[in-house]
């Protein structure tokens, strides 16, 4: 392979995406291209141009002429680590494609800079093999991940060999990246944990107390709902004790295990424990019965090495200061994503939330975060952040039918699975995780507050005993403050219309006005 050879192009439609008029293509979108390689496109491509024409501005960054890079692999790679950050995915696939001798070629163009350094590193790390090249004796070390770009961690292991700081934020076998959008950069500097904080430390342990035993149960039924299921209220409570729980249990493969035997409530049909064929996320043809995938997960082969990873990277973001929320999401989504059940996934995803949260310190002892009932409130945007890895990944995706009607893939799949961009699931966890603080878990302490005042009124006037007092309460808010003519005749006969309207008055100075 010569690495010389040009690599840009001019594009006017690139991949299925309409790009800006008079536009070069540079960076990865230029080595996938080139390349033949098996991965999806960026979220955004970079181009030497000026922005003319109708475009989706999100999918694109354009570059003026002064910033075109020398048309050459070497000068590519460079522009990408410089204003793209770190690509594993695409990075992996293009040094699969390299042979020894081309990389150490590409790697000793410019041996002391920081990008050369950094491209050496991450072929040895992501393909295991060391090359031919001598150890360095000097330099500074430089962080693989560019902090400026995306987040990474805030040390790391040095690599003497390559004179950088290794600050990914997984491991080999599991190391989403999300990158430092202006919406994630924003949410970080408005701390919403110390918010959310200072907001509770308003309120007595009495009123939390009772405002996480409700969200627990909400959360509880918004995670069936999102699936499509009524759970009867015993199911729902005993799933609210686990998530109640989050946080106590090291992430362990037993403890994946033990979740899902407490998320499956009959078996019957459904084979317990790590899969051992294909699966995914879809629906069969009404009349072949043939799949019809949305999703597909991971390779049941693949399994025990993503497990592993996921659980050691989780490992490795819970120990090191890492946003909270970035490593809920990194780790949730990735577990979905693998899909390493024949059921239960879904539910435990929006646990493994939970889970991260309570482990980095960001919920309060005593109170949930419901960030399932925001994401059933949000399904749209939920099933979005799922579809937007999803929809992608199935173009490059080989797949039979089984005779069970399932699916089996039968081309190399790991790596999509290990080196995903995670910034657009992150953002819609930091939209959840905004909603819960400002609404969801206001709005529920709000009504505690309006219930109790309610209730002394209540208890004041007709002495009415609390199980009454809960169940007025709920007739009168399902009617929007007035009681039914059938409530009135049958529950609360003993009241008259006078009374009757007083109590829906009061009903709606306290809760309504």
């Amino acid at each position: 392979m010569t690495l010389n050879k040009p690599i840009s192009k001019r594009i006017s439609v690139f991949h299925g995406r309409i790009a800006p008029e008079n536009a070069t293509i540079v960076g990865y979108g230029a080595i996938l291209n080139a390349f033949n390689l098996e991965a999806p496109l960026p979220d955004q491509l970079c181009v030497i141009g000026k922005p003319k024409g109708d475009y989706d501005k999100t999918a694109w960054q354009i570059f003026s002429q002064r910033y075109n890079p020398e048309d050459t692999l070497y000068k590519h790679l460079v522009f990408s680590l410089k204003y793209e950050g770190v690509n594993l995915l695409i990075l992996k696939k293009l040094f699969e494609k390299l042979s020894a001798d081309d990389a150490r070629e590409l790697f000793q163009i410019a041996p002391m800079s920081k990008y050369s350094r950094r491209l050496w590193f991450l072929y040895e790390w992501l393909l295991d093999e060391k090359l031919p090249i001598a150890d360095l004796k000097t330099g500074n070390n430089v962080k693989v991940i560019d902090e400026q770009l995306q987040f990474g961690l805030s040390d790391g292991e040095r690599s003497p060999r390559h004179r950088v700081i290794n600050n990914l934020p997984g491991t080999k076998n599991f190391c989403p990246l999300v990158s430092k959008t202006k919406k994630l950069v924003n949410y970080l500097n408005s701390d919403l944990q110390r918010k959310n904080a200072a907001f509770l430390s308003k309120f007595n342990k009495n009123i939390l107390y009772r405002t996480s035993a409700f969200l627990l149960l909400k959360d509880s039924k918004a995670s069936f709902s999102i699936e499509g299921e009524i759970p009867k209220s015993k199911r729902a409570a005993k799933w609210a004790n686990v998530i109640g729980q989050a946080g106590v249990n090291k992430l362990t493969k037993k403890e994946l295990l033990r979740l899902q035997q407490l998320v499956i409530e009959n078996s019957k049909f459904i084979k317990m424990g790590f899969r051992e064929n294909g699966g995914f996320v879809g629906i069969h043809d009404r009349y072949s019965a043939q799949p019809i995938p949305e999703h597909i997960s991971a390779r049941w082969q693949d399994l025990e090495i993503l497990i592993d990873g996921l659980l050691s990277t989780s490992k490795k973001l819970i120990n090191y200061d890492f946003d909270p929320v970035i490593s809920a999401g990194v780790i949730a989504y990735g577990f979905v994503f693998i899909h390493p059940f024949e059921d239960g996934n879904g539910r435990i995803h929006r646990y493994l939330i939970h889970h991260l949260l309570a482990q980095k310190g960001f919920t309060k002892q005593g109170i949930i975060f419901p960030v399932s009932a925001s994401m059933l409130e949000h399904i749209t945007q939920y099933r979005n952040s799922l579809e937007h890895f999803s929809s992608p990944l199935l173009d490059f995706i080989e797949w039979n039918e089984t005779k069970d009607y399932n699916i089996e893939v039968t081309n190399e799949t790991i790596d999509y699975y290990r080196y995903f961009d995670a910034t657009k699931q992150v953002e819609f966890l930091y939209d959840c995780v905004k909603d819960t603080i400002e609404n969801i878990i206001p709005k529920e302490i709000e009504f505690l507050l309006n219930y109790d005042k309610f209730k002394s009124f209540l208890e004041d006037e007709f002495e009415m005993p609390d199980k009454t007092v809960a169940l007025l309460t709920s007739f009168l808010e399902r009617n929007n403050g007035k009681l039914s003519r059938r409530r009135a005749e049958k529950e609360f006969s003993v009241l008259s219309k006078a009374e009757i309207n007083m109590i829906e008055n009061e009903f709606k100075k306290t809760f309504l006005d």
